[in-house]
């Protein structure tokens, strides 16, 4: 067994949703077979869990909310099972020892719709005319059986059959379209590991338009009764593409999907290679391009790079709260120094009592934990120059692409790419004046002041 999930069995455990995930096993791979009635909003499907133990077990624990379970088998026998809460208790013929890999099949049927949480509901949502799913952070199980924890990643297929008149568009590629009689099957595969809250599925009535070549293929989807507003407010989204292409690495993904709905939304939605967006936030006057540009951000940071566990979420949304602030100096002329000290004086006026290295599952989603995450690294900018900033951020995309992270290790590297520029003299303190200033910001609750700061030693 190797050691990447060995150390997964020790972090699956999260103290901010303690009541999802099981550390004794991750799944690699989710085969998805659902049959969806959009009148009655009505769910049914057969997943395939392929496993690997990573502890001796008597039993797994595999999350489902809201769905009721019909049969469950491990390695094609037929298994006992207890569906409490959350929870499905699965308890094979033989206990199961650590190393081995074997397939969980469990059939399940119900009504979906979204689990109440601290953040509020999420998880699958009904709307007007069809339904999309917006799991962050722990509502993927509210329409498929899994294991939910954002550093459990796998592949995944995924086979969708919903009446025809409507259109389906999930994470993955599509790879199958069938037609029969008045039902249409689709199937999506997504070979990229992906993390749980990250998979969506929409249904709806959609038109699909693309963007102007560039090197990601960009697909919109929405109602045409929106199209001009929604296509003028995207219209730069090639040009971000190449933008952060060119400070954070290379796209991590074949393409980019937007999924406009038409029903308005509360917030934009990141998922895997796809964003979901309100008409409301697309007016057709740009008033709200800097969430174009944050969901588009989540691609490298927060969906191929995914926190090893929700107290990392500043990796997330700092990260794509400080590509705003990159793309508002590239296209609009508002110096980053300009965002930075502005959005400094508005967290200078709040209570001073988060952590942005762990927030707490209360603070988890705090306005604040964005703008403080995205001037840490303003901060760091300022300290050591752009040079070695942009290339820790692209050694950060690229040595852990597809893969989970963790604040430390961003520290740790940022603390190696400091110390090789400044050169064998100086590179010990210069590391080390990093790391505090990283420290400061990470782990204190005090605003530290924002200003440049020499590097020299």
């Amino acid at each position: 067994m190797s050691g990447s999930l060995v150390q997964q069995a020790h972090a699956l455990t999260d103290t901010y949703t303690p009541d999802r995930g099981d550390p004794a096993y991750v799944v690699t791979h989710y085969d998805l077979d659902l049959d969806y009635k959009v009148s009655t909003n009505r769910l049914t499907g057969r997943a395939v869990l392929d496993v690997t133990v990573l502890e001796d077990v008597r039993r797994l624990v595999v999350d489902l909310v809201g769905l009721r379970v019909l049969k469950v088998a491990v390695g094609g026998v037929p298994a006992k099972w207890v569906h409490r809460g959350p929870r499905v208790f699965v308890t094979p013929r033989a206990p199961l020892p650590r190393g081995q890999r074997t397939q969980v099949a469990i059939t399940y049927a119900g009504t979906p719709g979204p689990v109440r949480t601290l953040w509020g509901d999420v998880g699958w949502e009904e709307l007007t005319e069809g339904s999309l799913v917006a799991a962050q952070p722990n509502g993927a199980s509210t329409w498929f059986p899994c294991n939910d924890h954002p550093r459990h990643k796998a592949t995944y297929r995924l086979a969708f059959e919903s009446d025809s008149p409507y259109d389906v568009v999930a994470t993955g590629t599509l790879v199958e379209t069938r037609v029969r009689g008045s039902r249409t099957r689709r199937v999506f595969e997504q070979h990229a590991p992906m993390a749980t809250y990250l998979a969506t599925v929409h249904v709806g009535h959609y038109v699909r338009r693309t963007l102007p070549p560039t090197d990601v293929p960009i697909t919109v989807l929405l109602p045409v009764v929106h199209e001009r507003p929604v296509m003028h407010d995207l219209a730069r989204l090639p040009e971000m593409t190449r933008l952060f292409g060119s400070l954070f690495g290379p796209y991590p993904f074949d393409d980019y999907t937007v999924v406009v709905t038409a029903d308005d939304l509360e917030i934009p939605l990141e998922a895997h290679a796809l964003a979901t967006f309100g008409p409301n936030w697309l007016d057709g006057r740009r008033r709200h391009e800097r969430l174009v540009a944050h969901e588009l951000a989540h691609q490298w940071f927060g969906n191929s790079l995914t926190p090893a566990t929700w107290a990392d979420i500043w990796l997330n949304e700092g990260f794509a709260c400080y590509a705003e602030w990159l793309w508002a100096a590239h296209a609009d002329d508002v110096p980053v120094r300009t965002s930075a000290q502005g959005h400094w004086a508005l967290l200078a006026r709040l209570p001073q009592d988060l952590v942005l290295g762990d927030p707490g599952p209360d603070l988890m989603f705090d306005d604040r934990v964005y703008k403080r995450g995205a001037l840490t690294l303003h901060a760091l900018r300022l300290q050591v120059g752009d040079g070695v900033f942009f290339e820790v951020l692209r050694d950060w995309t690229a040595t852990h692409r597809h893969g989970s992270v963790t604040t430390d290790e961003f520290v740790d590297l940022v603390e190696a790419h400091v110390r090789l520029a400044s050169g064998t003299a100086g590179g010990a303190a210069a590391a080390g004046r990093a790391r505090d200033l990283l420290e400061q910001w990470l782990w204190g609750t005090d605003l530290p002041r924002l200003e440049p700061v020499t590097t020299a030693s």
